[in-house]
């Protein structure tokens, strides 16, 4: 579940444009995922950024056959080989690229193989952009329902009581 929801999170991080690029805010999403050696470089940040531009391409295909197809672009794009290993004492796991391999490169790797065994766990859904109007957040649907349309209860809510709004005037 990390390489998909660390896509989710990087999407989210660099959703407001290069100009609004925060080499924190980013640092802080690989951190939070556990990724080691997570220096980023201008290079590195710039190469994530537009990492995440095709990411987003993922959560936002309207159907499965094009999400599959994004999918797989990631897969070519940012994947070497996969091998399982067990560093730092952790259980069993996958890795889609060399361990040397720089910050940008095990970011890409872990982000295209995550999406990768999500859809496949999926069944090719479960991705997709919050449905608020004013909001462009991305997110992983692990309701039990699989029926999720925002990125979080508060822009449901938002949602709701602007249709309401404008349903009373």
């Amino acid at each position: 579940m990390t390489g998909v929801t660390l896509a989710a999170d990087l999407v989210n991080a660099v959703s407001g444009g290069r100009q609004s690029l925060s080499r924190v805010a980013v640092q802080d999403v690989l951190l939070s995922h556990e990724i080691r050696r997570a220096e980023l470089s201008d290079e590195h940040l710039h190469a994530l950024a537009e990492w995440a531009d095709l990411l987003r391409e993922v959560f936002s295909a309207s159907a499965t056959e094009n999400r599959t197809r994004a999918a797989n672009v990631l897969l070519t794009e940012g994947t070497t080989r996969a091998y399982l290993t067990t560093h730092d004492g952790w259980s069993p796991h996958l890795h889609f690229t060399g361990e040397d391999e720089d910050i940008a490169a095990r970011v890409k790797a872990v982000t295209a193989g995550g999406i990768a065994i999500f859809l496949v766990e999926s069944g090719g859904e479960r991705l997709g952009v919050c449905a608020r109007t004013d909001c462009n957040k991305v997110f992983v649907d692990t309701s039990r329902n699989g029926r999720r349309t925002y990125c979080s209860a508060r822009c449901g809510n938002n949602d709701a009581v602007s249709r309401h709004r404008r349903r009373q005037n």
